[in-house]
Parts: structure tokens; sequence; C-alpha cells
């Protein structure tokens, strides 16, 4: 996570194995994967077996290299998970499969197949949260639900998954999410952990996305969020799961980029101290915005939709197209009552946070930034937090800045990110090209580096906005603007060295002509 030399020294723990004690000693950078492979050949289980590790008191522990260290005093058990398990529930899933299958084989009415189906589907969800199943317990029924559900949309319409164009499901109400069950494996995060998802110079490219998810769980009960708002922990996890599902696979704009901004967001909340500032409504709209805040991203900006006239740019009249998409996204997500996290709050409360939360995530449009940075300048050095508009402002920068702020994280955390984004810029350039569309010189494969990509963007963008709300919260300096200088002074040093590259290749090949003119 950090860069302190702890990071580098094995991790030991102890396992119950048929009544002896095994040491299993592993590096802080193995994979789940080789851990899990480690602990299946420590414990004389199978490679490739789904396992699951428990504590003596029967907790489930997460298996990656930041899990509680234990002792031989208290000994972790590693637990091969059977398909055999299910028993009797996995014969009740099949059951009701077969008879939904053959029903659908014989009708072709869809709405009444859809109403019967769905009404199966909530018998079931609601079966595995009695019974507590396991979600590696049950992919073989959700696989089976899933394709009868894929089948049934290629016949009776449903979303429509594209680059550029988008449809919105039959009712023009609701995005349904893609995964059938509600859970996801709970994760005991280690205190090392709870510690550095509080700080920029968390890594986070060494998680999955189920784990991200726990991530995300966790701060919204630490913060105290889901007491405020009355949440149902299920739904929450539900809620969870559809965001996730509504995120493309997109290079940059993708889950984990709103797992970064996400974590940054709660970062920034401790770091600046914002529970003693603001309610603890302001920081549910601040945490919920940045979760939300590209849902459904295509993988190609406000300027291509525009520039192409697609569908979102002609619904929303060219202003801010995808932002107003992925407002729309996340509360068609909300307003499917499974996933409703603000279910229990009344109706005038709510309208207020979603008119927040819509704020928020139009903010995140880089049109807008002069405009907003400008407004939150003439405020900051006579800040108010009883103020509404100052206070409105400044939640409009803070999610600014989480947005664009992998340039705060270590190199080694940050520099891939500008690989992903690259890749997403020239996927959209490659397209525009083919399409006789106007092409952003920053976005063109053929004239743009790393180093010119991102040292106008450090130093015009993120330095300015960092120092001002440094002006309000001095201590982020050491630790966010601090290293976006030394990131625009490395990138410049990188400059330097392409430029003197580029400079030794036009003298050879100039001298080379000269030559060849001689002769």
């Amino acid at each position: 996570m950090g860069s302190s030399s702890s990071s580098y020294a094995p991790k030991t723990i102890y396992l119950d194995v048929d009544g002896r004690v095994q040491k299993v000693v592993f590096s802080r950078h193995c994979s789940p994967c080789d851990i899990k492979e480690l602990l299946c050949s420590s414990s004389n289980i199978p490679r490739n077996t789904a396992i699951m590790m428990v504590d003596p008191e029967g907790a489930l522990v997460s298996i990656d290299p930041t899990m509680p260290a234990n002792s031989p005093n208290s000994l972790y058990k590693v637990v091969p998970l059977s398909t055999g398990q299910l028993g009797d529930k996995e014969d009740m899933f099949q059951n009701v499969l077969s008879q939904v299958a053959e029903q659908f084989s014989r009708a072709f009415r869809i709405n009444e197949l859809k109403t019967e189906v769905t009404n199966r589907l909530a018998m079931l969800e609601k079966r595995v949260e009695l019974e507590g199943l396991k979600v590696v317990e049950i992919e073989k029924c959700k696989n089976d639900l899933k394709k009868l559900r894929d089948e049934m949309t290629s016949r009776g319409g449903g979303r429509v998954s594209c680059q550029c164009k988008y449809n919105f499901s039959e009712d023009g109400k609701k995005v349904t999410p893609r995964r059938d069950v509600p859970n996801y494996p709970k994760y005991t995060l280690s205190q090392e952990t709870i510690e550095a998802l509080k700080k920029p110079t968390f890594d986070v490219w060494h998680w999955e996305h189920n784990e991200m998810l726990s991530c995300l769980e966790y701060m919204y009960h630490d913060l105290g969020l889901v007491k405020e708002f009355n949440m149902n922990p299920i739904t929450l996890k539900r809620w969870l799961l559809a965001i996730q599902e509504n995120y493309r696979n997109n290079p940059f704009h993708n889950f984990r980029h709103c797992f970064c901004v996400s974590q940054m967001m709660y970062g920034m909340i401790h770091l600046c101290n914002l529970q003693e500032k603001l309610t603890l409504t302001d920081m549910g709209i601040l945490m919920t915005a940045a979760v939300c805040h590209d849902l459904d991203h295509p993988g190609y900006n406000n300027t291509y939709q525009i520039n192409a006239r697609t569908e979102l740019a002609v619904r929303y009249n060219d202003i801010s197209p995808l932002e107003n998409h992925h407002c729309a996204v996340a509360f068609q997500i909300l307003s499917l009552p499974e996933c409703n996290v603000f279910a229990n709050v009344d109706l005038e409360a709510f309208k207020q946070i979603r008119q927040a939360i819509i704020t928020l995530i139009l903010a995140t449009d880089m049109a807008r930034h002069g405009e907003i940075l400008d407004s939150f300048k003439q405020k900051v050095d006579n800040f108010d937090f009883t103020n509404e508009e100052h206070v409105t402002c400044l939640k409009m920068v803070l999610i600014k800045c989480c947005d664009i702020s992998n340039e705060v994280r270590p190199t080694e955390v940050a520099e891939p990110w500008v690989d992903c984004l690259l890749e997403e810029y020239f996927m959209q350039s490659d397209r525009e090209k083919s399409e006789g569309l106007p092409v952003a010189p920053f976005m063109d494969r053929d004239k743009v580096t790393k180093p010119t990509a991102q040292i106008g963007f450090i130093k015009f963008v993120l330095i300015p906005m960092f120092e001002t709300v440094m002006k309000l919260f001095p201590q982020i300096e050491e630790i966010m603007v601090q290293p976006l200088r030394d990131s625009r002074d490395h990138y410049e040093e990188l400059k330097q060295i392409d430029d003197a590259m580029t400079e030794d290749s036009s003298f050879m090949i100039k001298l080379k002509m000269d030559v060849k003119k001689q002769r």
C-alpha cells in the first residue's frame, strides 16, 4: 500500500492440518491465487480446489496478502468447498429451473413468462438470503438462470449494449442488475487494509472485484451511512453488485476507476476531517456520487458523442451527454426496490439527496472545470461551512479532485492508469479517423506521448485545483499536493530525455543524408 520497509517482510500464518500445526510463510507480494495454491498444498488438498479459510470462531478470513496474522495458539483452518454441499437445495433449484425451461419451450407469451420467472427469482433470492448460501455453491444455478434470462431478452427485447448507441429497457425506467444473486463472499479486512483505505497511497491494483465490493461496503458502514439512512445491509450488497455490473470493461472508465474515485473520496473525508465539518447526509451524497459517477461509460467521450450525433447527444441536447447518462443509470438502479439503499429515507429528503448527487456527477464534466474552480476560488478565502452554497461548491470540487486524482498516488500505482487512459484515447481517435470526425491532438497516437499527455494536465489542471483546496485544508499539502509536484517533475525529466533522443535521431538522419550527397 505505502512505501514502508515493513511491506517487504514475509508474512507467517499457522494452520490446523489434521490436528497438527502447519506453519506457512509467504511474501506480501504474492497474489491471492498463489496464496490459495500454497494453502492447498499445506493442507493436503488438491490444487485448483475451491477453498475457504476460517478462524477458530468460524469467521471467514480473506485469502490475500493482507490477511490478519495469527499464532500457533489461534490456528486457521482451510476448508474445501464441495459442490455436493448443496444437497437438497440444489435439487430444489434444479427442479424450479426444469419447470421454467419446460414452460419456456412450450410457450411464446414473453411478458407472462417474464413475470413468472421474476417471481421465481425473487423466491430463490429470498431463500438464499435466509439460508446463507455462498456464491461459489450456487454458481451453476446462476449460470443456468442467466442463460434463460438472456434467451428471453433476445426474444422479447431488453437493454442493448453497444459502443455509442443506448437503449433503455422496455419500460424506459429501469436498468436491471445483471447478476442474479445479491451475495458475495464476506472478507475480513485486516487492520492494515483498514488504515491503508484512508490514504491516497492505497494500491488499487492488488484487489479483485469482490474484494473492492467488500471495501466499499466497509466504507459505508464505517462512515455511519448505513445507520444514518437506515439501509438494509442486504440491499446495500445488492446495490453495490448492480453498480459493478453496470460499469463496462473499458481500459480506463471501468469499475476499478469507480473504486479508485470512491476510495480517494473516503480518504479525503478522513484526511480533511470532513466528519466534523459536514453532515452525514453530505458524506452519503459524496460517497454515492463517487460510486455512480461514470456508470455505463461507453469509452468514448462527450466530444465524440456530440460530433457523431449519438443517441445520447440527441437525448441530452449536446449538454454533458455522458454525465447526464451516468445520473440516469444511477437512479434507474435506485428505482429498483431491491437496490434502493435510500428506501427508508422520507420523500422530501430523498428529493434533496437525488438533486445533490446529480449536481456532483454533472460537475465531473471537464468542460465545466474553469467555471467550477473559479466559483470555489471566490469562496475559499472566506469559506463558511454553514453556507449551503459554499458547501455545495466544495462538494463539487471534492468529487472533481477525486475523479482525476490518479497522479496523487505513488508512481507505481499512478503510471499504469496513464497507459489505460491513452489506450482508451487511441481507441476513440482511431474511430474518429475512420468516421471522418475531428481528432483532438492529445488523443492522437501519432502525436501524443506519456510526458506530453501528463505535463500540461498536471501543471494547469491538477496542481492549481489541489492548491486551491489546500487553502481550506492545509493538511493535504504533504500527502496530495507534493506528490503532484513530484509527478510533474518526473514527466518533465522524461520529456527532456525524449527530446534529446529525438534530436540525436534527427542529427543522425541529417548526417547520413549529407554523407550520401558527398558521395
